[in-house]
């Protein structure tokens, strides 16, 4: 063997010995959130697609429609010519609904973040984010060489101490934070976090991916109080609620101008195919006016937490805590074989001791469904009163 091999075998062989190697499993993913996997039908309680819009017929006929009429790809960056016409549709519903001036549409949630971060902020410059922050914000902040600083979970004082003792000797400053938490499901002090970003001239993003369209009304974690936070970077994706693919950042008209000359993964990526921008455009539609669909995740977790006598949910996700990666592993095998698909969540994605299986609800799960995975949970939830 060459030293490539001998380096990724070892690599794997210490991930095995782990519990962390990762694995495709192949899964067909069909309506009312159920799925098919080795051959089983299970349902699913860890999927995305929270108002369940990768299915629904009127989301489907938008992209079959659109193909038909553009084509199945958009043939060049969207500065060449994969800017096919259903974009300025999608960017001018987009920002309708975040209320901002203008949006832009990315390849996805990773690419507006990784491109969006160092377009903004360089290696002069100061970020300060939340240690829980998605990879991609890390990334994004890693590609800009501006100096870093984590600030505890949610901690606003923490966060504001880091700004008293570094924004001075930056000429910019980027506060960084997700709206929703993807693995643990809360939600951040977005309105505190902008009146602390105004206090030292810093500019807050907020990466509302599991937001939109489930949290406030659909509006998203900038609105949670009735009214938009004064976030000037709201950046999100079309592939959780919206079921579809692709990212967006909302922001003012110069920042979105700015952000579509410079930003190398806008600018050297190929556009979305047309499919996928039509169905965004369907979905961004019913979660603009259908209030009882986007209220239906919110329900279904609650009744889940209800029920385990967890503390109510601020979004559609709930973790449950094992600790171990083995324990984590073996509690998703014991509610795959009761017919419920749950990932177990390991590190690197979340930190150490802390592996977990991560439920999301979604609009078409059905309460005895939800009843029953709560019956299967109770033996290996230690924090439920009638716990085995």
């Amino acid at each position: 063997m060459d030293s490539l091999e001998l380096f990724v075998r070892d690599k794997l062989e210490h991930l095995e010995a782990q519990s962390l190697k990762r694995t495709l499993a192949e899964t067909d993913r069909f309506a009312a959130a159920l799925t098919r996997r080795d051959g089983k039908v299970m349902i699913s309680f860890c999927c995305n697609d929270y108002l369940n819009l990768s299915h629904d017929r009127r989301v489907i006929d938008a992209a079959n429609e659109a193909t038909q009429r553009y084509g199945a790809g958009s043939g060049a960056s969207r500065l060449v010519t994969g800017n096919h016409p259903l974009y300025k549709t999608l960017e001018t519903k987009l920002a309708a609904h975040k209320e901002t001036e203008a949006a832009v549409v990315f390849g996805s949630g990773y690419l507006t973040n990784v491109g969006v971060i160092p377009t903004l902020i360089g290696p002069d410059d100061l970020i300060v984010a939340d240690e829980l922050c998605h990879a991609c914000l890390f990334a994004g902040s890693q590609i800009s060489h501006a100096k870093l600083v984590i600030f505890r979970h949610n901690d606003l004082d923490h966060c504001a101490e880091l700004l008293e003792e570094h924004r001075a000797q930056h000429p910019r400053c980027l506060i960084l934070t997700d709206g929703v938490f993807s693995m643990d499901g809360d939600l951040a002090p977005v309105v505190e976090l902008a009146e602390l970003a105004e206090m030292h001239d810093a500019w807050l993003m907020t990466d509302d991916a599991h937001g939109l369209g489930v949290v406030a009304g659909g509006k998203g974690s900038s609105f949670v109080t009735g009214q938009k936070a004064r976030v000037p970077l709201q950046m999100g994706t079309l592939s959780k609620a919206i079921g579809v693919y692709g990212g967006y950042l909302c922001a003012s008209q110069a920042v979105v101008d700015f952000i579509k000359t410079r930003a190398r993964s806008f600018i050297y990526t190929t556009g979305l195919p047309p499919g996928a921008v039509a169905s965004s455009i369907a979905a961004l539609d019913l979660i603009a006016t259908d209030a009882e669909l986007v209220a239906k995740p919110m329900a279904k977790a609650r009744l889940f937490t209800r029920a385990l006598n967890l503390p109510d949910p601020e979004s559609c996700i709930v973790p449950l805590i094992m600790g171990d990666a083995d324990s984590a592993l073996a509690a998703s095998q014991t509610l795959a074989e009761q017919g419920f698909l749950v990932t177990a969540i390991r590190p690197p994605t979340v930190p150490e001791n802390t592996a977990r299986l991560r439920f999301t609800f979604t609009a078409e799960h059905r309460n005895e469904d939800i009843l029953r995975l709560v019956e299967a949970v109770r033996p290996f939830h230690r924090g439920d009163k009638d716990a085995a």
